[in-house]
This record gives C-alpha cells, structure tokens and sequence, in this order.
C-alpha cells in the first residue's frame, strides 16, 4: 500500500512516510543528548481514561494523558492513543479546579466536562500505581473539569491528522454518556485490574458538593458542538474576545 507521494503506507495506522535514515537517527540521538526537555520532563502522570466525540457519543476511544501540573488548580496533558513508544498524538487536555471552573464564562463553561463518574466509576486509572498511593490525587481531580480537543481520529482510520479538532466528552452514567463494556474490559483486562475492585476502592472519594450543570452540556440540552472551517477574509485587527 502506497501515499500519493511514493512513501509506504503503514497498514497498521502509522503515518506513511518513510524509514529513519541511519543519518537521521544519529541526530536524533544527538539532540536528545545536548538539548533540553524541560516541558517533557516536567510529564509526571500517566492516566488513561475514555473519551467520546461530541458530536458523535458513539464513537469512545480509550486515551492515555500524560500530565503535567503547572500549579495545584492547574493540570495540562499530551493525549495519546496508546501508551506505546510508538504511540500517536491524538490531542491535549486541560484540567482546572472547580474554583477556576466557577470564574469563567457560561459560554466557554460549555465546553468543559466533568470528572466526578470517571474518577469515582474507575474509568480513570494510573496504570501500575497503587490506588493507596494515587488516592489523593484522585480525591482532587474528582472535583476538577476538562477540556479535550482531539486533533487526530485515528479510531476512524485516519493515517494523518485530518480536518479540524473535535471536543470530546468525558464518560458519564446515564444515556450516550456510557462507555461501551467491551471498551472497559479491554483495557482492564490489559491493565490485570477489575473494575469492580477499583469502584469499591473509591467509595471514599467524597462526591463534589456540586458538579456546575453549564459543564457536560449535552446532559441538560441534548446538544454538542462542532468546529466548521470556514473561509474569511483576513484582519489586521481582531478584538478579543
């Protein structure tokens, strides 16, 4: 199988593109030893979780963040849809406390989710950490919100990043809000954990005294949101916001 430019095609959905030269990979291995990571290296959490398509909650995806925390109400992550060296990278999240969640917008409110039923449910783990040991972190985040762009669907086949980012939902209990079992089992099952275990072993996380109705806003309003590219004309000025 073949690109449009010659190079091969991978069919097990790697980008096409050719092999790395000898010549390149001496540099590569040049510059991991003289240059600086500092952001990389700053990555202190591995956590995987599922995420489903606004636009389309039948389409879930298992993801895996590796994170970084800026201060103690503020958390970023690279998403990737493997933990695997060879893993893609399919989007970032950003993670607030309800505290920052509360001083913004209603508009841009809508746009966030929750992670109260995904920490609490077991969906989102730290893989090979002990729960006793992952506990505080997780009692923080049950209380935070999220913002996913997913910039590379490569659950649809998609062999390079294509067309615009989609915002993607956090997994809930009821409606299209559910994860799919087979999707559950799977990783669990990669993982050698049970989620009935990992349920019993968060029932003392405390529940959020409130979730902000304006987050997970397909739960009150059945809607989503989409990004359409439109052509514009170009401005020297743009008031913001």
């Amino acid at each position: 199988m073949y690109a449009t430019d010659g190079t091969v095609a991978e069919k097990n959905g790697k980008p096409p593109g050719k092999p790395l030269s000898v010549g390149q990979q001496i540099l590569d291995k040049g510059a991991q030893m003289l240059q600086s990571f500092k952001p990389i290296n700053q990555m202190s959490q591995h956590a995987c979780t599922f995420a489903l398509y606004s636009h389309d909650m039948t389409r879930q995806i298992e993801t895996h963040h590796l994170v970084t925390r800026l201060n103690q109400d503020f958390l970023q992550a690279a998403v990737y849809d493997s933990d695997d060296s060879n893993a893609r990278l399919i989007g970032v999240e950003y993670i607030i406390s309800d505290t920052i969640f509360e001083t913004l917008q209603p508009e841009e409110q809508k746009l966030w989710h929750s992670h109260a039923y995904e920490i609490k449910s077991g969906l989102w783990i730290h893989p090979r950490m002990p729960e006793m040991v992952v506990m505080p972190e997780l009692k923080n985040l049950a209380k935070t919100y999220g913002k996913f762009w997913c910039t590379w669907q490569t659950d649809r086949g998609d062999k390079l990043p294509l067309g615009p980012p989609s915002l993607m939902m956090s997994p809930q209990a009821e409606g299209e809000g559910v994860v799919k079992s087979e999707l559950v089992k799977k990783r669990n099952d990669n993982y050698n954990i049970s989620k009935d275990d990992m349920i019993k072993s968060r029932i003392e996380i405390p529940e959020p005294e409130w979730i902000n109705p304006t987050a997970d806003y397909w739960r009150q309003h059945n809607k989503c949101f989409e990004i359409a590219v439109e052509s514009t004309e170009m401005k020297k000025l743009t008031e913001f916001p």
